[in-house]
């Protein structure tokens, strides 16, 4: 029978709005929901980005499995990764049983999951919970029997699985004496309200215990045991990881040597122009300095190829100097990209140019496609004196002819 109609936002929506305030307060790393069902807790938990390990656990593998894809990576996680880890493992197991993978976390949750235990198995999970994992916090929400009179046409318990529901007294009775057993202190609060006149006769709908532990431990020489079943795990793409550094990366660079490119392209004019300046100021160049070459962005077109220094790119866009760290670092990684052709000096980045009236040699055709490599090691002329007067001296010759 379902309670939650009564309430707004609804029951459950209260009861996971405050795991998720808790979270943005404390900022737990390591946070595993107990009972996370159809990981609907889970799922907006995943947002919350101090958080870099996130477990679930369910007796019912059917009922993780359903959902566990609403868990996965969205594409904008893939196409904008940030610096921050996420990893997500779901299993299928049970309160009572221990698995060593689910000790030292900062924060464990159990949201109306003690209810659906039997009192011998409430004992096990106590000790499981509080005297084997032993995490920083624990959350435990229960139904307050105090507030069933308020729900309409309930008779008997909330649900027909439950064991038991508490009063606030025998709640906070379990509570201090999980306390004193494992070392921990509890405060008490709770959601869904009752009107105003009656909120100090029956509490809250839904009645919450906030554990914390007193103090750490020493690590005891027990045996490791692994008792869940690992039903889902996801790496989220970080870019703490090379390789989504790197795929990020290239894609800026050759996302922004094409704009400027395509910039240069526009305020060019002259069908046999093939050596073009165009001042930073044009291209809204942020500051001059290292990168900036001088306060100028040179291009040339040789072989069929735009020459965009590594310096313009690195000054000209803030994210690739935000992952390349700074210039040198910038052309390290880029030398071994097959997506990314450099000039021989390893200063520039070649863009195939295929304007056929922008050409070294105009009888060339676009068809010599087995030239382009040898086009592409051959070019130097990037941004140093020495080349660019060599494409002054070639611009001469060919308007002589």
């Amino acid at each position: 029978r379902k309670m939650n109609p009564i309430f707004t936002p609804s029951l459950h929506s209260q009861r996971h709005q405050f795991v998720v305030d808790f979270v943005r307060k404390n900022k737990p790393n390591k946070v595993a929901d107990l009972g996370c069902g159809e990981c609907r807790l889970l799922k907006r938990l995943k947002f919350q980005r101090n958080i870099e390990l996130l477990v679930g656990v369910d007796i019912d593998g059917a009922k993780i499995k359903k959902k566990m894809q609403g868990l996965a990576p969205l594409s904008t996680d893939y196409l904008q990764p940030t610096y921050d880890q996420l990893h997500i493992d779901l299993y299928q197991g049970s309160v009572t049983q221990r698995d060593a993978r689910l000790r030292g976390f900062d924060l464990v949750t159990n949201i109306e999951l003690i209810e659906h235990l039997t009192l011998p198995d409430l004992e096990l999970f106590s000790s499981v919970v509080f005297g084997y994992m032993r995490p920083a916090s624990v959350i435990v929400s229960t139904p307050n029997s105090e507030f069933n009179k308020l729900l309409p046409g309930l008779t008997g318990f909330r649900h027909s699985d439950h064991k038991f529901e508490w009063n606030r007294s025998e709640f906070r009775s379990w509570c201090t004496q999980v306390c004193l057993d494992y070392g921990y202190e509890a405060e008490f609060t709770g959601v869904g309200e009752a009107p105003q006149e009656q909120q100090e006769s029956v509490g809250f709908c839904s009645q919450i215990g906030v554990f914390q532990r007193l103090n750490v431990l020493p690590d005891r020489d027990e045996e490791e045991v692994f008792s869940y079943t690992l039903v889902y795990s996801v790496n989220y793409p970080t870019l703490r990881d090379n390789n989504t550094l790197l795929r990020v990366l290239v894609s800026e660079v050759l996302y922004w040597a094409e704009q400027m490119k395509n910039r240069w392209m526009e305020e060019t004019t002259g069908e046999n122009i093939f050596f073009h300046s165009a001042c930073t100021e044009r291209l809204n160049c942020p500051g001059e300095g290292e990168g900036c070459v001088n306060a100028c962005i040179q291009y040339c077109v040789c072989f069929r190829f735009a020459v965009v220094p590594l310096a313009a790119l690195w000054s000209f866009c803030p994210k690739i100097a935000e992952l390349s760290g700074n210039l040198s670092n910038l052309r390290r990684l880029l030398v071994d990209q097959p997506q990314v052709k450099l000039s021989q000096d390893g200063s520039a980045l070649l863009v195939k140019y295929d304007d056929g009236g922008m050409r070294l040699q105009p009888e060339q055709t676009d068809s010599d496609e087995e030239e382009d490599e040898e086009d592409a090691s051959a070019v130097q002329c990037s941004h140093q004196i020495e080349p660019e007067e060599d494409w002054e001296e070639q611009l001469r010759m060919y308007r002589d002819e």
